[in-house]
């Protein structure tokens, strides 16, 4: 038997085309999601507390990668208030519960990257990434070429998420 190596060369991903045909990435996204409170579905913000609110990643690592971002842009940690420090963390939490309600989510990858040698990709707007993981769901892909495979598109995951939320907090 032959691998089918024609056929996984091309593997489509049309929601991707709108991040490489950008001639200047958005720096400043997190600072207009957070100053945005009237159209949270247009820059896929799931929560908002007092400090810091939760978002979806618009470009993810894996399906269902979500950001705890604090309101004051900071790339400096320890310039967080205890408060802000508190809520991000709360945020983590909620996001578990929403991912595990939503996705069926067995764990999580939770975490900073500060910097751009630590490899943030805001590196002025410190937030804290929450990745749900699945059991076996690291698999052949990433391997050729370092192709990855979303499940689910934006739009219908912000839809469950915001579906879980209003369950959660019934």
């Amino acid at each position: 038997m032959n691998f089918p190596k024609a056929e996984l060369e091309a593997l489509w991903c049309p929601w991707r085309v709108e991040y490489f045909e950008k001639e200047e990435r958005d720096p400043d996204f997190m600072t207009r999601a957070a100053e945005a409170t009237d159209d949270d579905a247009a820059h896929l913000v799931v929560t908002r507390r007092a400090t810091a609110f939760l978002m979806m990643n618009r470009y993810p690592y894996a399906v269902g990668h979500l950001m705890a971002v604090p309101y004051r842009k900071t790339a400096d940690l320890s310039s967080l208030g205890e408060n802000e420090v508190l809520e991000l963390w709360g945020l983590a939490v909620h996001a578990q519960t929403l991912l595990r309600a939503a996705m069926k989510a067995q764990g999580f990858n939770i975490g900073l990257n500060l910097g751009a040698g630590a490899g943030a990709g805001v590196p002025d707007h410190l937030h804290l990434h929450i990745v749900p993981r699945w059991q076996g769901d690291t698999n052949f892909m990433p391997i050729l070429s370092g192709t990855r495979l979303f499940s689910e598109g934006l739009e219908s995951l912000y839809e469950k998420l915001i579906a879980a939320k209003k369950v959660i907090t019934a």
